[in-house]
């Protein structure tokens, strides 16, 4: 209610954002996150990226913290979503799976391995560079090489520490896992 109250004092309704995404099997669903975007930019990329100008000042808040994830907890009732899973996809980004259609074998979630590498990943981005083209050609590969590495051999104590760490990554503190250092690597390289 708290952020309900001081998005709306910001910058007025709608208090929530809904949009169709990916989910198991490509399946479409809504997902429901607390609006961070101003109401009237229509336009804009598929991607926040650093200092987006959409953002309201409570959308920066909402940014920094990861707190407009929570209303994907009513995915998580309806079942469109688990707690721990790939991160569902835009519609707008459905031909990225062309070579990576497994991604789509697991229930996206609200945490995981992408969520935690890249809860900043506006900083990814190069300036100068067309976001949507960057995010087709390097990042959604590389969070789809993740994915398919820990998704096909994954343990309930694994997803218990996704959960651990993106819990701990919104106040700021970070524990990362070894396993996936070489994939970051050999992309980032």
């Amino acid at each position: 209610m708290i952020i309900a109250l001081a998005i709306w004092m910001d910058s007025g309704r709608p208090i929530f954002f809904s949009q169709a995404r990916l989910g198991e099997a490509g399946r479409h669903f809504q997902i429901y996150k607390f609006r961070k975007f101003r109401n009237d930019c229509d336009d804009g990329y598929g991607v926040t990226i650093k200092d987006d100008r959409r953002l309201t000042r409570m959308g920066r808040f909402l940014v920094a913290t990861k707190l407009d994830e929570l209303p994907q907890l009513w995915n998580l009732l309806r079942g469109d979503m688990s707690m721990v899973g790939p991160r569902p996809e835009s519609l707008k980004f459905s031909d990225c799976f062309a070579n990576y259609r497994e991604v789509l074998d697991y229930k996206p979630g609200i945490f995981g391995p992408n969520q935690y590498y890249f809860r900043d990943e506006s900083l990814f981005y190069p300036e100068g560079s067309d976001p949507e083209q960057f995010y087709r050609d390097v990042l959604f590969p590389l969070k789809a090489e993740i994915d398919l590495a820990y998704f096909p051999e994954r343990t309930i104590g694994a997803d218990l520490g996704w959960i651990a760490r993106g819990i701990l990554a919104v106040f700021g503190l970070r524990l990362t896992p070894t396993k996936f250092n070489a994939v970051l690597a050999r992309w980032l390289s």
